[in-house]
């Protein structure tokens, strides 16, 4: 295993972290305001989706990363 391979495992790992906790932190409250006020379900979930997708663009960009230190970087 190079070290190419080691610094392209860690882009990904670490750059999914906290995107990963992101989400996590972010679903749960939505869900629980959902299930106090189910009339502002509509408002919420279009909020936490959203939000949902830039936390997600984060490890997207960790992937990129990645791939470019193991294809480009040699």
């Amino acid at each position: 295993m190079t070290s190419f391979e080691v610094a392209a495992g860690l882009a990904i790992g670490l750059g999914a972290i906290g995107p990963g906790v992101g989400i996590g932190l972010l679903a749960g409250p939505a869900l629980g305001a959902i299930g106090r006020n189910p009339e502002a379900a509509g408002a919420i979930q279009t909020n936490m989706i959203l939000a949902i997708v830039f936390a997600e663009a984060i490890s997207l960009y960790a992937l990129v990363v990645a791939l470019i230190i193991l294809f480009a970087v040699k």
